[in-house]
């Protein structure tokens, strides 16, 4: 009998010692439409992104509106924060502007594009059941390719939108959360990054 205790004794210390489940998270964005034999030859890298020292980890981080941050250890993003930014944002471009060639910095090794869009995050306000707000600087500046085509005073090109000259702009855009749970808050999140992609797109076109 004492045996049999101290079996079951020994098995519930175990069940309470093992480690919770981590679950993980990832922006989401809106599918890309099929461009095949798309006209706009337009080349986009989107990054290096900077997001603020706090953030920059595995972890998820609720940041509200006051000084305090939460980090939750076992809810994680499935990539880094930084590359899931650009990947939404680079979507988001893509989408807009009809430019199948849009890639990210963080994992390309694409050297010749027309325009790089440097995205530096001031501040990432998360409010679980409430909202979401991001404040995102950004500076589209002309690449390789762009450069080549400036140089030799060419009057033609298939890049549409902007000159030779770099263009900086800042976006700030609040989200609503639908719910309280994290699936709600990164879904906002996206929703946010998405619309900064559209900000960016509409800057290129004037």
């Amino acid at each position: 009998m004492r045996m049999l205790s101290t079996s079951i004794l020994l098995s519930l210390m175990l069940v309470g010692c093992s480690s919770p489940t981590i679950s993980y998270y990832k922006l989401s964005s809106e599918p890309i439409p099929v461009m095949a034999g798309a006209d706009n030859k337009m080349q986009l890298m989107v990054g290096p992104v900077s997001v603020p020292g706090g953030m920059d980890r595995p972890q998820l981080v609720v940041q509200s509106g006051g000084n305090e941050s939460q980090v939750f250890e076992y809810r994680r993003w499935s990539g880094s924060l930084k590359s899931e930014i650009a990947r939404v944002i680079g979507a988001s471009l893509a989408r807009d502007l009809g430019a199948p060639n849009v890639w990210n910095f963080a994992e390309s090794t694409q050297t010749n594009f027309d325009y790089q869009i440097f995205i530096d995050v001031q501040n990432l306000e998360s409010n679980p059941g409430d909202s979401v707000l991001v404040d995102v600087l950004w500076t589209i500046k002309p690449g390789s390719s762009k450069s080549m085509s400036t140089d030799q005073n060419t009057n033609s090109s298939s890049v549409s939108g902007l000159n030779s000259k770099t263009k900086m702009g800042r976006s700030l855009v609040r989200e609503s959360v639908a719910g309280s749970s994290f699936d709600a808050l990164v879904a906002a999140q996206s929703r946010a990054f998405s619309k900064v992609g559209m900000e960016i797109a509409q800057s290129i076109r004037n």
